[in-house]
């Protein structure tokens, strides 16, 4: 049985399968890899490098691409969002702030809008913004997210916004988590961490490695790895990443972090460059336990697909 819903229909799109704009991750290749495999590869906006993403968007060629912004840092930049819609991207994705301001000029662009919350409540402003798409993020997610599990946050979310479809966000890394989030009412997933660990993927192969490595309860959702590199989140956000020595060693005691800021931030800066994450961040979500190997995007598309595509499948029990 292919998948079909109001999803594949809206995006136009062959398998419900979102890949999340990770910041300097989900570069162009990784975008059209997705696209090209019947799923929406959305280009990482993250905090307003106009440069890299006219760069990147070259790289993903004549693949039929997205783009993600966080909101509040668009809200700073707003040029940015006109240099994106120029490209004319099938979906502009909203995250953490109030897409209101922006979804006019995504709609007159002909572009999707396509809104990630949080809480119930944020769901409420994504209807008002007209969202075509909404995802559901759950705590589980690598990167900024807030606090209530997927579990929970979806179901709600699929009932307070019936005239429009859900994607499901944390945690899901295979075709169980696909048909598990369409089991609650989503009609597709947004993964990021799973395609973090892809070929395609523009993360350093040690920070794929650690991700594959990776075992259950060894991520974490913090401010640290934030204060560490002097960007400071909004409240409530926080973010997730891979356990590693530098989170040990600060974990409940950010406020001593932030008093030697300048120290921290410089020697973070320098691991980063080498490539040393023992200091550094890997930001992965929980889906790294689930993780296994590092294939093409497009085989991950494909896996996911399948396995969901069996799972959802009518089953005939024979009689006892």
């Amino acid at each position: 049985m292919a998948i079909r819903n109001r999803l594949t229909e809206i995006l136009g799109i062959e398998h419900p399968v979102l890949l999340a704009p990770m910041d300097v991750v989900s570069g162009g290749r990784l975008a059209a890899a997705v696209s090209h495999a019947g799923g929406l590869g959305l280009v990482g906006g993250g905090y307003g490098d106009g440069d890299w993403i006219d760069r990147e968007w070259a790289l993903a060629g004549n693949a039929r691409i997205g783009c993600g912004f966080i909101t509040w840092s668009l809200a700073k930049h707003p040029a940015l969002l006109d240099g994106v819609l120029a490209h004319q991207p099938a979906a502009v994705m909203l995250s953490f702030g109030d897409p209101r301001p922006f979804a006019p000029a995504i709609r007159a662009a002909g572009a999707r809008l396509i809104c990630q919350v949080q809480t119930a409540a944020q769901s409420r402003e994504a209807v008002e913004a007209g969202a075509d798409v909404i995802v559901a993020q759950g705590t589980e997610a690598g990167g900024h997210g807030q606090a209530e599990s997927l579990f929970t946050l979806l179901p709600q979310v699929v009932d307070l916004c019936p005239a429009t479809p859900v994607v499901a966000a944390g945690g899901i890394a295979d075709g169980r988590g696909l048909a598990a989030a369409m089991t609650l009412g989503a009609e597709g997933v947004l993964m990021g961490t799973r395609f973090y660990a892809s070929l395609e993927a523009a993360g350093h192969p040690e920070a794929k490695q650690r991700i594959v490595a990776a075992q259950g309860g060894q991520t974490v959702r913090s401010i640290v790895f934030d204060l560490s590199r002097r960007n400071r989140w909004p409240s409530p956000y926080t973010g997730r990443v891979r356990r590693n020595c530098h989170a040990e060693r600060w974990l409940g005691r950010e406020a001593e972090l932030e008093a030697r800021a300048e120290e921290v931030a410089r020697d973070y800066a320098a691991a980063r460059e080498r490539g040393d994450f023992d200091v550094a961040a890997v930001i992965a979500g929980e889906a790294s336990a689930l993780i296994h190997d590092i294939p093409p995007a497009g085989e991950i598309v494909e896996r996911v697909v399948a396995e969901a595509e069996r799972l959802l499948a009518p089953r005939r029990y024979a009689a006892p």
